[in-house]
């Protein structure tokens, strides 16, 4: 059906038409996109201007479209903004009863509408009050009525717009940061607000407000593609959810994925973050032009006051060519690069197609002077520079680091370079991280992104290192392998060994730089999975290190690469365990032995309550309460201690795990160690488990040590059904809906350990999960030497050193049954 035939049909019909062909319309396979929003537009314009004229409208009355609707820019679910717009002439009653004529089918037929009824004087008084208001009449069109009328509305809304321009940009710039800061960068967000985040369709609407000032105008290039990209997405949204909703769920995100024609969920991301990132940068230039432009005019009343006493002659031989402007001073930065007006531009000398280093000296100095680098240079360079040859000059690869060293202001800098294609010319791996996202919530960045925070970060550790350069550029690469099937560090070795080549370093400097991506992970999984007291562990780490300079490296990186993550990823705790292994894998390194775990005694206290436990025969337990914290100027707490002695017998992990879970206690490490005590302590006999665990309240205060033991009495003779306690809990406080998680995964890793059979867990975090694992262990009969719990977002991984009951290690086919046995209990 044409569009012609759907009027003619919406005519003939009445709003029942309208609802037929809008259906008919929305489902056209062949037409969507800008073709299929203005198709919706004139059939929307055709049924209210029929709705309009059966109505007997008085003299002096419009009916307008505003805002997206003014646009022409439809989405199957978008508001309806409509003005009846009338000279005042007519008698106000007459005026309601159209209003209500027009607004009430609207309604029936579930449309959401925005309405509004003034004359002019009112459009024009409340838009002067309301900037929103304004920015929405800056779009009226005319749908039925007086054009006219329309017509002089608009020519004064527009005047009113450009005239106020010193007062209403600067308030509509504040609109744009506080919606930014409250909704977030849409570039980065899993779940992002194609219309409200930072670089979504408002401030795509922004910088058309801004162009209509005349002050100054957005960059063109890709910004129209960049809208309409949004808008599909949006209008595939509003398709598959039936909902008016402009945020991109989790859930949502393959239907809308697959309504686009796309390939999956992380091509459409990776689409939508394209086009933030065009609006986000185009945004950027344009408010930085539009408070240079700013700053100048309100400048230009105190020079004319200054110069006011001179004589013509005067004046005109001052400034720019005799106009009376102030001298724009050019301050050198670097060899071809200058500051000029609060930017950095190039030189009048400057020659980019005969000098291949001058992008990156560009951007060293601009990101080394905290400015931005001016939209005309960076377009200059990427258009006419030389390609570096390869490998690249020592000059070149010294700016990089630079510009890499800079801290913060690296990341504007970076993305200009970005916006215009130089960074990609420079390492061409770079394209395939490019906007690239991750799914794990615990990530902030896209990966592009994350590399280049990750340098960031690094850069207020390079004082840590002997080789800063090589810390720079091992964050910049780290995660460079995510853009490649299979394991990002494997992959990522390779990619870092050829770009390190390729950017210049020396044959040791790539081994030692290819080392630290293989490795990046290595030391923050070891420290919080692994048990640091065997030696296996400290000596496997030592020999993928390989030196201490790598190891000082990678110390380095791995808090970078954490803190760059995201507020999850670090923490004092994680900090302190990292910290503990690098000192034990150093002292290897030196050639120093390490201590064997069998022959360490326990503490005082350890023994102290062992023989309390052996002599009542039941559970003794110290909480400290006061928080334990890596440095004592550190301040942020990562848990209490808590040490628990009793007699051995059956059932106690899973008795202790159930207890805390029951007293919302997370779990951060647990040692569990059979002590026997000399008979010279005249304590008795047998052995006594003694558990050194760590652990924080998940909110509120502690508990009491009293309740926590004689719960745990009560759990160890069987009276407190901890299953059925915490299943009741659950049932009380479900857990809101989301996403479905993965199933568990239950491995046997490969820890060349001589203590004990390593089991790695991985699984949804969930209150009691290391109550079910422990009474799956205890069904299998094998004894649980130490845990080391960590917790990412919603992912918790759980590594358990077991052994048989006498204390060997699990056979190999025992050690898979057991692995088996345990994923299926926790599913």
């Amino acid at each position: 059906m044409t569009s012609l035939e759907v009027s003619e049909e919406t005519e003939d019909s009445g709003p029942g038409g309208y609802a037929a062909a809008r259906l008919l319309l929305l489902h056209e396979k062949e037409r969507s996109g800008p073709p299929r929003r203005a198709a919706l537009a004139r059939l929307t314009d055709d049924w209210l201007a029929a709705l309009f004229a059966a109505a007997a409208p008085p003299r002096g009355v419009a009916l307008v479209a505003v805002g997206g609707y003014g646009r022409a820019e439809l989405s199957p679910r978008s508001d309806l903004d409509l003005l009846l717009l009338h000279d005042g002439s007519a008698d106000k009653a007459a005026i309601a009863a159209l209003a209500d004529r027009i607004w009430y089918p609207v309604w029936d037929l579930g449309l959401a509408l925005d309405h509004s009824v003034r004359t002019a004087a009112e459009a024009r008084a409340t838009a002067a009050d309301d900037l929103k208001v304004h920015l929405g009449l800056l779009d009226a069109r005319p749908l039925a009525g007086d054009h006219g009328l329309v017509a002089a509305l608009r020519t004064t809304v527009l005047a009113d717009w450009r005239n106020q321009a010193p007062r209403r940009l600067p308030e509509l710039d504040a609109l744009c940061r506080e919606r930014a800061e409250r909704m977030g960068e849409l570039q980065f967000l899993l779940e992002p607000d194609l219309k409200e985040a930072r670089g979504g369709l408002r401030d795509a609407q922004a910088l058309r407000a801004v162009a209509a000032s005349w002050l100054a105008d957005a960059p063109r290039e890709g910004l129209d593609r960049a809208r309409r990209r949004l808008l599909d997405a949006r209008d595939a949204l509003h398709l598959t959810t039936g909902r008016a909703t402009d945020r991109l769920a989790l859930q949502e995100q393959d239907a809308v994925a697959a309504e686009l024609g796309l390939l999956d969920a992380d091509t459409l991301l990776r689409e939508v973050y394209e086009a933030a990132r065009t609006i986000s940068y185009a945004t950027d230039v344009t408010w930085r032009e539009v408070n240079r432009v700013l700053k100048a005019r309100s400048a230009r009343p105190r020079l004319r006051a200054l110069l006011g006493g001179r004589g013509g002659a005067a004046r005109a031989g001052t400034g720019r060519a005799g106009t009376g402007k102030p001298p724009v001073e050019r301050t050198p930065l670097a060899e071809g690069v200058v500051e000029m007006d609060g930017e950095v531009v190039l030189a009048r000398t400057a020659r980019p197609e005969r000098d291949p280093v001058l992008p990156l000296r560009a951007a060293a100095a601009a990101a080394q002077s905290a400015l931005p680098i001016s939209l005309h240079a960076v377009r200059r360079l990427a258009a006419t520079a030389t390609p570096l040859p390869v490998p690249w000059p020592a000059e070149a690869r010294e700016e990089l680091v630079t510009l890499l060293g800079a801290g913060e202001a690296t990341v504007p800098v970076w993305e200009a370079l970005e916006a215009e294609g130089i960074i990609t010319r420079l390492l061409p791996d770079w394209e395939r991280v490019r906007c690239r996202p991750q799914r794990n919530p615990v990530h902030t960045w896209t990966v592009d992104r994350h590399l280049v925070e990750t340098a960031v970060r690094a850069s207020s550790l390079t004082r840590r290192v002997g080789r800063p350069d090589l810390l720079l550029v091992a964050a910049l690469l780290h995660d460079i392998g995510k853009g490649w099937p299979g394991d990002h560090s494997v992959a990522g070795e390779t990619i870092a060994r050829d770009l390190a080549t390729r950017i210049g370093f020396d044959r040791t400097d790539v081994a030692t730089l290819a080392t630290a991506v293989r490795h990046h992970l290595l030391l923050v999984e070891t420290a919080t999975r692994r048990d640091l007291d065997d030696p296996a562990t400290v000596r496997a780490v030592a020999t993928a290190v390989g030196s201490l300079g790598t190891l000082e490296l990678l110390h380095a990186l791995t808090e970078a690469d954490a803190l760059a993550t995201g507020p999850a990823a670090w923490s004092a705790w994680r900090a302190s365990l990292v910290a503990d292994l690098v000192k034990r894998v150093a002292g290897v390194l030196a050639g120093e032995t390490p201590p064997d775990p069998e022959a360490a005694a326990p503490s005082a206290e350890q023994e102290r309550l062992a023989i309390e436990a052996l002599r009542t025969g039941e559970p003794v337990l110290a909480l400290h309460t006061e928080p334990v914290v890596a440095e004592p100027e550190e301040p942020e707490p990562v848990g209490v201690e808590l040490v628990i002695a009793l007699p051995d017998q059956p059932g106690v992990l899973p008795a202790v795990a159930g207890v805390l879970a029951l007293h919302r206690l997370t779990v951060r490490a647990a040692d569990l160690r059979a002590v026997d005590l000399p008979l010279d302590l005249g304590a008795g006999s047998g052995p006594v488990l003694v558990l050194d665990w760590r652990v924080a309240a998940e909110y509120g205060s502690l508990p009491e040590a009293a309740r926590l033991r004689a719960d745990l009495v009560r759990a160890l003779d069987g009276s407190l059904d901890i299953p059925a306690r915490l299943a009741e809990r659950e049932a009380a406080y479900p857990r809101r809906r989301g996403l479905t998680a993965p199933p568990p995964r239950v491995t046997v890793a490969a820890a060349d350990s001589r203590l004990a059979t390593v089991i790695e867990v991985r699984a949804q975090d969930a209150p009691g999960l290391l109550h079910r694992i422990g009474r799956a262990l205890e069904g299998a009969a094998v004894r649980v030497r130490s845990a080391h719990v960590s917790t990412l977002g919603a992912n918790a991984v759980d590594t358990l050193y077991v052994t048989r009951p006498d204390g060997s290690l699990l056979p190999d086919e025992e050690a898979i049954d057991l692995a088996r046995a345990l994923e299926s209990a926790l599913r």
